[in-house]
């Protein structure tokens, strides 16, 4: 039997913005080298893949290449599908049994907002190649359990970056995350993941596990707006509360389809 797959631009109130995910809600779990084999045909950042839970759903995510531990714009884009799909009330909380934990979406107005584990970073040495593989000025440089983030000197800096993807590949972490103050909103931030199978993601709501507690340390604050300044660019609204991260924003269905294998 058919299974119904849909295509969501996440963090972006209009098509072809955000980041597309691919989700595909099944009747159960399936085997993980099938939904790998599925996530390489969408050939997307991420592909998330739902089966029934008896409180919610199991929620596992892909790339063309690896499944990960955690994932915003594809939660946002699950959250986003169950709802517009009449699978949930317009008023019930979703929610999703993760790699990292239960996560939350809940609708706040024309936002999405999601509860993840912040995920707060420590200084660490920047690794051999990295200002090179950036092609910038290295601020300062930490790491959580997934990636790297770098400070750089400006919004103008974190735009222009022109990495060179090989050599970021050989990183041994998930990604690299730069970032700066910037002037129409309280942080900018680009995300690149080539090791994972992502030489830059769109918009990481992931990442903001990491940039929230980053920008509160320095920016004396817990509420922030943010914007991930990828080609195809997103917002994501950030606030910390103790150890979790309420992440939101917005998101578009603009495909939907039959997935015949």
């Amino acid at each position: 039997m058919p299974l119904t797959i849909t295509q969501v631009d996440a963090f972006s109130a209009k098509p072809f913005g955000g980041n597309p995910a691919a989700v595909c809600v099944l009747p159960e779990a399936r085997d993980a080298n099938w939904m790998q084999s599925v996530a390489r045909e969408m050939n997307l950042s991420e592909t998330a893949f739902l089966a029934p839970h008896l409180d919610g759903y199991h929620l596992r995510w892909f790339t063309p290449a690896v499944e990960v531990d955690l994932c915003g714009h594809a939660t946002l884009a699950s959250a986003h599908t169950l709802w517009e799909e009449g699978l949930l009330r317009p008023d019930e909380q979703a929610r999703f049994h993760t790699l990292s934990g239960l996560l939350t979406a809940e609708r706040n107005g024309a936002r999405i907002e999601m509860d993840f584990p912040a995920k707060p970073e420590e200084p660490a040495p920047a690794p051999e190649g990295l200002a090179a593989a950036l092609g910038a000025e290295l601020g300062y440089v930490g790491r959580n359990a997934f990636d790297y983030i770098v400070e750089l000197d400006s919004e103008q800096t974190v735009r222009r970056l022109k990495p060179n993807f090989a050599e970021l590949e050989k990183l041994p972490v998930r990604g690299v995350i730069v970032t700066s103050e910037a002037a129409d909103y309280d942080f900018v931030s680009r995300f690149f993941a080539p090791g994972s199978g992502i030489p830059e993601d769109p918009v990481t709501g992931s990442a903001h596990c990491c940039l929230g507690p980053f920008w509160s340390k320095r920016l004396d604050k817990t509420d922030f707006v943010a914007y991930q300044a990828s080609a195809r660019g997103g917002v994501v609204y950030v606030r910390l509360e103790g150890d979790r991260v309420r992440l939101g924003g917005q998101a578009v269905t603009v495909l939907r389809g039959s997935l015949l294998a």
